[in-house]
Parts: structure tokens; sequence; C-alpha cells
């Protein structure tokens, strides 16, 4: 809306003092031609905006103006909690939102707390999603966040495992951002006849429609997405780590452990035993089945060397032949 607008302008310009038309655009997603417009019905209203022309100019406000307009509205409100990840606020449709609550806010404080506030805004940033990986597309993601904040049912059709098309009417109970990663927490609308009751975890980018129908729902009172979340990803990680590798490791492969292995990297060099004469140390790791771990420590290449069990060691043995067959490697006494 554009009194919205005319209200981030007028902060903007309060909060940071001179501004050019550009810099005014990009920060109100405009263009330099509608900021021209804004500042004109800003004058118009009795705002006093002095404009100067030359490389140095741009527009600011005359000398001790100053806006009470920082009310924040219910949605700008609700928008703080996500200021420290702005990528998610504007997947979530709150960018705009977000950015004028946080303007309200500097707007709201005296002038020494205002400086540090952007002091830090300007030297700390979260960046939540994983190295080296694209984040996942979510058309339906505002669709989901309007029907768990409205408590409404949603029906979607989802893309589960194996590629099968399922159709589900859901009640959406709260949304979870893990590493660049969108998932939704929900409870079938109907109990299932088979299978564990209770609320289950979606993710977001393999819905292939999401609408928040008029059904309201209630919301379970005991009901704690955060100690779901927990309980749900140890459920899941000792679902996938199903045995144990013993490793003897190099003092580069240390450092690569907590990297590649996340959690269970850390883990096993906190419970390494000391480095022999070489600098090697030995290690529990952790691991999946034998097929994919396999995969996972061949990833650490000549920086570690599989003691045990004796069947994963044979598996990276071979997958290790495997490689030297196919380009062209023999090795002596092979």
């Amino acid at each position: 809306m554009r009194a919205d607008r005319l209200l981030s302008l007028l902060l903007l310009l309060q909060n940071r003092g001179r501004m050019t038309a550009t810099e005014l655009a990009a920060e109100l997603e405009v263009s330099p031609r509608t900021v021209y417009r804004d500042v004109e019905a800003l004058g118009a209203a009795g705002v006093p905006v002095r404009s100067e022309r030359g490389p140095d100019g741009g527009y600011s406000l005359m000398d001790g103006y100053r806006t009470r307009l920082t009310g924040l509205s219910d949605a700008e409100a609700e928008s703080l909690f996500l200021a420290g990840v702005p990528d998610a606020a504007r997947e979530l449709g709150l960018g705009a939102v977000l950015a004028t609550a946080q303007l309200k806010l500097q707007a709201a404080l005296p002038p020494g707390p205002a400086d540090r506030a952007r002091r830090l805004q300007d030297r700390f940033h979260l960046d939540a999603p994983a190295w080296f990986r694209d984040t996942d597309p979510v058309p339906h993601l505002a669709s989901v966040a309007r029907a768990v904040g409205e408590q409404r049912t949603l029906r979607v059709r989802y893309r589960a495992w194996g590629d099968t098309v399922a159709e589900r009417d859901l009640h959406p109970l709260g949304l979870v951002l893990k590493s660049g990663i969108w998932y939704a927490v929900a409870a079938p609308a109907v109990p299932p006849d088979n299978g564990p009751p209770g609320p289950r975890t979606y993710r977001v980018s393999r819905l292939l429609s999401a609408e928040a129908t008029d059904i309201s729902f209630d919301r379970p009172p005991a009901f704690d997405l955060a100690a779901y979340w927990t309980d749900s990803s140890r459920r899941l990680e000792s679902k996938l780590h199903q045995g144990t590798a013993r490793l003897r490791i190099s003092p580069r492969a240390r450092r690569l452990l907590p990297m590649q292995f996340g959690a269970a990297g850390t883990q096993a060099l906190e419970t390494a035993g000391p480095p022999d004469h070489e600098g090697w140390t030995e290690v529990d790791l952790p691991v999946e089945t034998a097929a994919v771990a396999v995969g996972d420590l061949l990833r650490l290449g000549t920086e570690a060397e599989v003691l045990g069990p004796p069947e994963l060691r044979a598996g990276v043995a071979e997958a290790v032949a495997g490689l030297a067959e196919r380009y062209g490697v023999s090795f002596p006494g092979a």
C-alpha cells in the first residue's frame, strides 16, 4: 500500500539521513520515478523534505524534524521474530513488513541505542543455508505459513518418497527452517487407520499444491514445536546411524571430520584416542548403512583408514580397487 511505503520512506530519511532517489528506490523496491512522486506527496502532507542537487545531493529531513508514527502493526510485530533471517522472512512474504518494523523500531530509539543497533546490523549477518547447495524452491510456503497462523486446515498434494503423489488434509502446527530447507510440521486432519498418530514432518519443497481451507482446527494445547523438532531430529539420527566405523585419521582428517560429518564427526573427535608417532588418531564414527558409509568415508580419501568393522573395511577396499581399475591403475603385487 502507498501509505505504508510513504511511512517507510519517511522513516528511512529519519533514521539514515540524506539518501539519493536511487538508494531509496532500492530500499523500497520501487523505481526512482515512484520515489520522486512519494517525496512530493510527503511535502504536500507537510513533511519538511529537503532536496539537494549535485553528486553529494539527495533527500533529507529538515533539522530537528522527527515523526512519532512508530507503532507496530500485528504483522510487523510478528515479523520481528525473523529479524535475524531476512531471506526466510522474504520467502514467507514478510520481507517488506519486516523492513518497515525494523525502521519503526529504530525511529523509536533514542540516538545512542539507535546508532548501536545500526552498527550491530551492519557487522553481524546470519546465513542459514548450508554451503554449496541451492535453496529449495518453495512456491507454496506463503500458503502454508498463512494456514499455520490462522489455524486453517491445509489441503495438499505431496510428492512422497518414490515419487508417488499423495493428497492430504493437514492441521499445520508450525514451520521449521533447517540449513536453508523449510519443513512443515502437521498432523493429519483424519487420524490414520495404520501408522503412528500425531504430527509428522513434510518438506515444503515437495508440496505440489497447498490450499488453506475455511475449516479451522484446535491446536493441541500441549504441543511444543521446538521440543517436537528436537525429539524428531534425534529419532531420525538414531535411525540413520546404524553402526560405528573405527577409523585411523590424519591431522588433516581431524579438521575435515566435523565439516563432512557434522555432529557425528564432532562427537567422534571428542572421544578420540591420543595421536600416534605420526600424528594419526583412532576414532569411532557413527555411520549409516554399509553401502552409504563406504561412499561417505571415501570423501576422506587417503587421510583416513578404515580399521573396522571388517565388512566396512572390505567395502572401502573393493571400492578403491574398482576406481583403480576404472582409471587403468595397477599396483605392484596386485
